[in-house]
């Protein structure tokens, strides 16, 4: 089996071993999605998923969101971490898909790129999980972890991590491959202690033999 295969055949059990993973994040609409990954920064979803019915309860749209003071805005979101950041991308997102996207949220990389405090793999997770538009995979700590354990790549930054990706998983599983890791991620090959005899993929695991 060379190379490629291997990769090939790592992703398809990983596949068919979570069948119904899917992202975590808790939203009723796009701009929701949208905040809710934007607070999911340095910060685990489980936390964001407290945080934010009474966010969205204060400010559930677009607009009240811009019009929201970043005082009540920053102590509705402290948990979080990086608060006073996140608080003003947030509303400074959301003026701007008022003002140069009238209230919607935008539909290509090139236009979510635009907003402040938005970079691919926000974009990546909104567009995917909002309107199906598949532009890339999205990588988080979970994936960077994944995909250098499993010897799919070899890079440290997300950016380059994501490029080698997009050469190896077909592009129509680029919206799914991301949780089909995460939930990997947590439930067998974690950070710290990775539950090697337990993994599906292990027989063709490079990383298999460092943990056992």
């Amino acid at each position: 089996m060379d190379e490629k295969e291997r990769v090939q055949k790592v992703l398809e059990i990983l596949e068919n071993t979570y069948p119904g993973a899917h992202i975590a994040l808790k939203s009723r609409t796009p701009f929701q999605l949208l905040v809710t990954v934007m607070l999911s920064a340095q910060c685990t979803d489980v936390r964001v998923n407290k945080v934010t019915p009474a966010l969205f309860e204060r400010f559930p749209d677009v607009k009240s969101m811009s019009e929201a003071s970043i005082e009540e805005l920053e102590n509705l979101i402290r948990s979080t971490g990086f608060f006073r950041n996140k608080a003003k991308n947030i509303k400074a997102a959301s003026r701007l898909i008022l003002e140069r996207f009238g209230g919607e949220i935008p539909r290509t990389m090139k236009d979510m790129l635009r907003l402040p405090g938005v970079a691919r793999k926000t974009a990546n997770i909104v567009l995917y999980n909002a309107y199906g538009v598949i532009a890339g995979i999205a990588v988080d700590t979970h994936v960077k972890r994944l995909s250098r354990r499993l010897g799919m790549t070899n890079e440290l930054n997300a950016v380059k991590i994501e490029r080698d990706l997009m050469t190896i998983v077909p592009r129509k599983d680029w919206g799914k491959i991301s949780y089909v890791l995460i939930d990997h991620g947590r439930q067998i090959c974690t950070a710290r202690k990775p539950r090697c005899p337990e993994c599906p993929v292990r027989d063709i695991c490079p990383s298999a033999s460092q943990f056992a």
